[in-house]
């Protein structure tokens, strides 16, 4: 299964060379070796963070399987009720969560269910913290059936984060906390859940994907 350290490869490839281009270009010719000095040392730089950038830790899913985790790591900036808008489930309590670039960016399935359909929406790349980011720009959505209904889960690109990166295709089935994609360079993932669920998080808490419980399913 693709993975963040196989989409780390695309930039550290890149980088890796011009660092030895420039380290060459500095052994051939002295007078631009101060130069260069300095261009490796800002290579090497984002290469370190584009390591840190693609780590994916190993998580421990709670055990209690009335617990839906978070489909991401970050700070929750909205617990509201509302229309869900990609597969037209109704009203459905929307959790989202802004992932900064210094958080864990790949995303992990809240519930356990199969994958019905996928709908991806072409849009603008606004901060996503601004309010209409959730309507105005490029998304990937997520239909989860469950044993509980249906559950859907959207990725949203933001103002850096350029590309939404699907590792399963329609059909698919995930555990609870397995990983499915990931969104590069900052961004925002929404969870629609029926409003019968117990929300456990509010606006301002820290979550953690596959680890953090976000709702408890009504028995």
């Amino acid at each position: 299964m693709p993975s963040a350290r196989q989409e780390s490869r695309r930039f550290l490839l890149p980088l890796c060379t011009v660092a030895l281009l420039l380290i060459v270009a500095g052994f051939l010719w002295p007078a631009f070796r101060p130069l260069a000095v300095l261009f490796v040392v800002l290579v090497v730089l984002v290469i370190a963070f584009v390591r840190f950038f693609f780590r994916d830790p190993e998580r421990a899913v709670p055990a209690d399987p009335s617990l839906v985790v978070s489909a991401a790591d970050g700070v929750v900036v909205g617990v509201e009720e509302m229309d869900e808008p990609d597969f037209q489930l109704g009203p459905r309590c929307r959790i989202a969560v802004f992932l900064s670039v210094f958080d864990v960016h790949v995303n992990r399935s809240p519930v356990a269910g199969r994958v019905l359909k996928t709908s991806h929406k072409p849009g603008e790349f606004l901060d996503v913290r601004h309010p209409e980011c959730s309507t105005r720009n490029e998304a990937l959505s997520w239909l989860l059936e469950t044993d509980r209904g249906p559950v859907a889960v959207r990725q949203i690109a933001g103002l850096v984060a350029r590309r939404i990166v699907a590792w399963k295709k329609e059909g698919a089935t995930l555990a609870r906390g397995e990983r499915f994609g990931m969104i590069r360079f900052g961004s925002r993932t929404e969870v629609f859940l029926p409003v019968s669920c117990e929300v456990l998080v509010k606006p301002g808490d820290r979550v953690q994907g596959a680890l953090t419980p976000i709702a408890r399913w009504n028995p």
